[in-house]
């Protein structure tokens, strides 16, 4: 795996990848257009934080570099590298159970709350990646 040098990108395979957790300072690209949708990254070594026509989408801290990212109504899946352990927050449909997998783990099932909040922990090593899978329930 690998930072994505253009801080955001699409994939072949429809997918979005974006961060860069060894940048020193902020950095951050907006307008990026994909599926019709207006997107702004910003990050460094100290966060990563994804916005979908000014409405938040992804954030780690520290920062993250984020692979094939897909989301739907029922399901988000990504990997995540990084080169310390970092906590995620998504922002998801409000008050509902998402089961939640971390690397094929089952990590339980967990509630978002009234902004559509959820938070996960993932332990990182430097550029090891780690998959996740939150699907509705």
């Amino acid at each position: 795996m690998a930072v994505i040098d253009e801080l955001i990108r699409e994939e072949e395979n429809g997918s979005l990848s974006f961060g860069n957790y060894e940048l020193a300072s902020k950095t951050k690209k907006d307008g990026f257009d994909y599926n019709g949708d207006s997107y702004k990254i910003k990050t460094f070594n100290e966060i990563t934080k994804l916005e979908r026509n000014g409405m938040f989408v992804y954030e780690s801290v520290p920062g993250t570099t984020v692979h094939e990212f897909r989301a739907n109504v029922d399901k988000v899946m990504f990997s995540v590298e990084g080169d310390k352990d970092a906590q995620i927050t998504l922002e998801l449909e409000p008050e509902t159970e998402y089961k939640v997998h971390v690397d094929s783990v089952d990590a339980g099932k967990m509630t978002t709350n009234l902004g559509g909040k959820i938070s996960i922990g993932v332990e990182l090593e430097k550029n090891d990646k780690v998959e996740v899978v939150i699907e509705k329930q």
